[in-house]
């Protein structure tokens, strides 16, 4: 894979209704064996020319959208209160460093010794957590920030220990990673990639463009909880950092096509591409508009396992996304003369 593409895709800004940085990156880097639309949700729909026209239609998903902040108040001494686009947990935003309009801020509120004994136990709600941008008044914030701006974490992209990736936004610019250099290779077949808006509030770009493409075959990549950390149970450890590609029977959104789960798990077993499922049901993606749109669309996820997704610090492991690469290239050409 090429990690230094990852990088500049993971540190663009774009969450759910705020993505045009994201799609204008990937235009940029379009090969001209490509063409593509913008539709009216904001969805890049990219049709890659190839040698022959395949048996059936194959296309591939990826959301270009990433958990962020929109502003809702600001206060008259220019403190600035947000709340949360897509699933943050409270405990993700307390002490940590935001960027709106390239100001950046410190996410805080009460410190610990001012609180009473309850409030040291709570974790406060980003509600009521205060961005502080160094302002003195409501005045001089409004000069730089106004209601409904969105806000994101400030976050390094970081190689670490063996073979780790610590970023924000892995969920989804990895998956967009992967689309944008698999059409910058050259294709026996025509194939199409979506990269899709909002779907960290609801899945919405997926359920307007799978109507647009109506494929026999859709490949949704993403990422995926990895919850392999000290005092979690065996059985709710959902899936593990380092063991390969994550391929899914049921999430919360989706019960995955049995046939299509049981081929994707023989065709990496066949290639040698590391893989593995999960042992909980949870979370969601893409695949839950796509495979009820348009008729019905056999759908498959192909994940990587992630650490402390939804984050400033996503942890993954380069070896596990070379896995998804290579499952997805091979689940492309499987489908499409399948």
């Amino acid at each position: 894979m090429n990690f230094e593409l990852l990088k500049k895709l993971c540190l663009l800004n774009g969450t759910s209704g705020d993505e045009k940085n994201v799609r204008d990156f990937i235009i940029s880097k379009l090969p001209e064996d490509c063409d593509y639309i913008v539709d009216a949700l904001g969805n890049l729909i990219v049709n890659k020319k190839g040698e022959i026209e395949p048996k059936n239609k194959v296309v591939l998903f990826a959301h270009m959208d990433e958990v962020g902040f929109i502003v809702t108040y600001i206060t008259d001494n220019g403190f600035v209160n947000v709340t949360n686009v897509g699933g943050i947990d409270n405990s993700a935003l307390f002490g940590k460093k935001l960027i709106i309009n390239n100001c950046i801020g410190v996410a805080g509120a009460k410190a610990i010794h001012q609180c009473s004994s309850d409030e040291a136990k709570k974790i406060p709600e980003i509600t009521d957590v205060s961005v502080d941008f160094g302002f003195e008044s409501r005045e001089e914030a409004e000069k730089y920030i106004s209601l409904g701006d969105f806000g994101y974490f400030k976050s390094d992209f970081v190689e670490f220990g063996n073979d780790m990736i610590k970023s924000k936004a892995l969920d989804d610019r990895l998956g967009c990673a992967i689309m944008l250099e698999l059409l910058q290779e050259k294709s026996k077949i025509n194939y199409t990639c979506v990269f899709t808006v909002q779907e960290e509030v609801g899945t919405r770009g997926a359920t307007v463009s799978a109507y647009t493409v109506k494929p026999d075959y859709a490949i949704v990549i993403e990422t995926t909880t990895a919850s392999d950390i000290p005092d979690t149970p065996e059985n709710k450890k959902v899936c593990k950092v380092g063991k390969g590609a994550v391929v899914s029977f049921m999430d919360r959104g989706t019960i995955y096509n049995k046939d299509l789960y049981k081929k994707a798990r023989e065709i990496a077993d066949k290639n040698g591409i590391a893989n593995q499922t999960k042992t909980v049901v949870a979370g969601g993606n893409d695949a839950s508009a796509i495979h009820k749109s348009a008729g019905g669309i056999k759908t498959v996820a192909v994940s990587l396992p992630c650490r402390y997704i939804h984050s400033a610090s996503s942890v993954g492991s380069k070896a596990d996304m070379e896995s998804v690469k290579s499952l997805t290239k091979a689940l492309l050409e499987e489908f499409a003369n399948g």
